[in-house]
């Protein structure tokens, strides 16, 4: 099976969500994004935007998080069902990388792909080439990251 052949072009699939409480927004940033906003509480509240919250890079490292459980599930249910999982590799990069909001202490992100392209690789025969838009929205609907990600998939 091919990635297109399991997702359709242009349909949603919610893969997920993650909640971004105080303890792992404040883990992360100490890690990997120490500015005041996302790494103490009080100078947070002073800032432009007004209270703690995650880095946008949080934001995309939990996407990715959330899409390898997804797909780790979704795959065994695959094989469950007597079908091959689509065989996919590493990502050659994003584009239109979007942080459209701040996410913050408290909030949980619901993530969602949908599949936007898929061709087969002229110079590499047996590789696809697949384009997803992945999201992440706050539980009231409101948009907080978009961006655009190839995959390779091995036929």
């Amino acid at each position: 099976m091919i990635m297109v052949e399991r997702y359709p072009i242009g349909e949603k699939t919610d893969i997920g969500h993650y909640a971004f409480t105080e303890e792992r927004i404040l883990s992360f940033a100490r890690r990997f994004d120490p500015q005041r906003f996302h790494v103490d509480t009080a100078a947070a509240k002073e800032s432009l935007f007004g209270g703690l919250c995650a880095s946008g890079w949080h934001t995309s490292a939990a996407w990715m998080q959330v899409f390898l459980a997804y797909w780790k599930v979704e795959s065994e249910r695959l094989i469950r069902e007597g079908s091959v999982p689509p065989n996919l590799g590493p990502s050659p990069g994003f584009r239109n990388m979007q942080w459209i909001r701040p996410v913050f202490a408290g909030e949980v992100v619901h993530y969602s792909n949908t599949l936007l392209a898929s061709r087969a690789l002229a110079s590499r025969p047996g590789m696809r080439l697949n384009t997803i838009l992945s999201e992440g929205a706050i539980s009231d609907g409101t948009p907080v990251i978009r961006f655009e990600g190839s995959v390779l998939e091995f036929e």
